[in-house]
Order: structure tokens, then C-alpha cells, then sequence
């Protein structure tokens, strides 16, 4: 055979007579194309073990008794100045595997923004919560996302009767919580959760920074770089920052309008109606 025809073989799935008929060929090209063929399988069975081990904590609890679905719930947007926090949860079947899904600080934009998609796709239920700017001042950040993951774990599609939080310990009657430190990264259900809620979140301060662009939303995130507070000082503050973070907060601004948190259930490949008219609310 030709080496083009060998290197479609490898591409795809050969099978193991294949494999053995070429270990006998003797030429240089084709032992090079059977040992990158060798490398890319060994990184396959490593990953699948990796994604193996992030599914303890859901096979533990799946055990139990009277245990069918289990959701990974997470957030996005705890520490910025401006924009809203968002917060979702996901529920993924037992014998699932999403090759790359970690915790979404680890990941690239790129890497974010495919998984994001293959997660919708083999979920069991995703839904998202964009908790207002108003309810985290109101509220103070740490009992909004609270609220906000309650929200989620009553409000989601199929109801779970277990989730598996990071770091947070939301209660929800029929709802066994189990909060695990830095678990976007120990479980693959709250590292499904953080990526859907890193990707919606930056994809809303994407769409804000062109409403505001002095304030480099669409870097920053938020976050409060120089440029941004360089432009807070200088421009003052808009309806979406909160009025509860410094320096925004000695500023004595009045609040901001109250609204509800915005839940949806993301759909690849389509803009929620609700979550742009939310949008649209921002910007006016």
C-alpha cells in the first residue's frame, strides 16, 4: 500500500489485523505513521481515564439508592465590577465522555467555546440563571449566587436528587447538596456547569462592551483592570456596575432598577429571546 493509503487507514479505526499486517511493513515512512499512530492512542486512553476519574464523585453518589440524576452546578462573574453573575447546571448521563471538559479557568476561550456545544448536545438538562445586578447588591454576592443556584436546582427540567456544588451549599427541599472545593476541576458535571456558565457570561460582556466599549468590557470581563478603573473614573459608573463593589460603592450612586434573575435553557445555535431582550434592557 501507499503511505497516503496507510495514513487513511490510521485516521480512521483500523482494525487489529491492519494494525498487525502493518507492523510487518519494514519501511521507515510507515513505522513513523504507525508510532504517531501509537502516540495518539496512548493520549486517548490517558484522557479517558482522566475524564474517568472527574466522574468519582457522580459514580459514588449513582450507587446509592434512589439515585437517577445528578447535577454539577457552578458560576461564573462572583469577583467583577460590572455585568451580571451567571450561574448554571447541567445534568450529564452516566456513560458519558467529553473529551478536554476541565475546570473552565484551565481551558482556553477557544477550548470553551467548542466544548460549550458538545455539552448542550449530551446533556441529560442544562439550564442557566442570570441573577441581576440588582439582587447582588441587594442581596450581597455571596447569598445571590446562593439564591441563584437554588433557583436552578428547583427550576431544572429533570429534577436531580443529588448536586454537586462547588464550593457553595444551596439548600432545596428533596435536593441532597454536596459542596466540593475547587470542583469544577474533581467533577465533570461542575466542570459541564462552569463552562456553560463562563461561555454565557462572556459572550453577554462581548455583547455589553459594544454598548460600553470605553470600559474594555470584552478583555476585562468585568474584571476591574486599569483601563476599567481608569475609565470609571473618568466616565463614572453605568447601570451595569455594582453599586456594592468598590469604587463604585463611595460613588453614593442611586441602585440600580430591580429586576428578576433571567433562567433559560440554552439552545445551541440560537439566541434566546428572553435572555436578548435582557440584553436590550441593559443597554438602553
Amino acid at each position: 500500500m501507499k503511505l497516503a493509503e496507510i495514513k487513511t487507514i490510521l485516521a480512521g479505526t483500523p482494525t487489529e489485523e491492519q494494525l498487525v499486517e502493518l507492523k510487518k511493513d519494514e519501511r521507515s515512512g510507515v513505522q513513523k505513521l504507525l508510532a504517531a499512530y501509537d502516540k495518539k492512542r496512548e493520549k486517548e486512553k490517558m484522557e479517558r481515564q482522566r475524564f474517568a476519574n472527574m466522574l468519582n464523585y457522580e459514580k459514588e453518589y449513582m450507587a446509592l439508592p434512589g439515585i437517577q440524576y445528578i447535577a454539577g452546578v457552578d458560576e461564573a462573574g462572583r469577583g467583577p465590577l460590572a455585568g451580571p453573575l451567571v450561574i448554571a447546571g447541567v445534568i450529564l448521563p452516566e456513560d458519558v465522555f467529553i473529551a478536554g471538559l476541565n475546570d473552565s479557568k484551565k481551558l482556553s476561550e477557544a477550548k470553551r467555546e467548542a466544548l460549550y456545544p458538545e455539552i448542550l448536545e449530551k446533556a441529560v438538562a442544562v439550564l442557566v440563571n442570570v441573577v441581576s445586578i440588582s439582587n447582588i447588591d441587594k442581596e450581597n454576592i455571596y447569598h445571590a449566587t446562593q439564591e441563584g443556584m437554588e433557583q436552578i436546582l428547583r427550576q431544572l427540567r429533570v429534577r436531580p436528587q443529588v448536586a454537586l456544588v462547588d464550593a457553595m451549599h444551596p439548600h432545596v427541599e428533596g435536593v441532597e447538596t454536596v459542596p466540593i472545593i475547587h470542583g469544577d476541576a474533581l467533577s465533570a458535571s461542575i466542570a459541564a456547569a462552569s463552562v456553560v456558565a463562563k461561555v454565557t457570561r462572556d459572550r453577554l460582556m462581548q455583547k455589553l462592551d459594544q454598548v460600553y466599549p470605553q470600559y474594555g468590557l470584552a478583555q476585562n470581563k468585568g474584571y476591574g483592570s486599569q483601563l476599567h478603573m481608569d475609565a470609571i473614573r473618568k466616565f463614572g459608573a453605568t447601570k451595569i456596575h455594582r453599586r456594592s463593589y468598590e469604587p463604585v460603592r463611595s460613588m453614593n450612586l442611586p441602585p440600580v432598577e430591580a429586576r428578576d434573575n433571567y433562567l433559560f435553557e440554552p439552545e445551541n445555535g440560537r439566541e434566546d429571546a428572553g435572555l436578548q431582550e435582557l440584553l436590550e434592557d441593559l443597554e438602553a
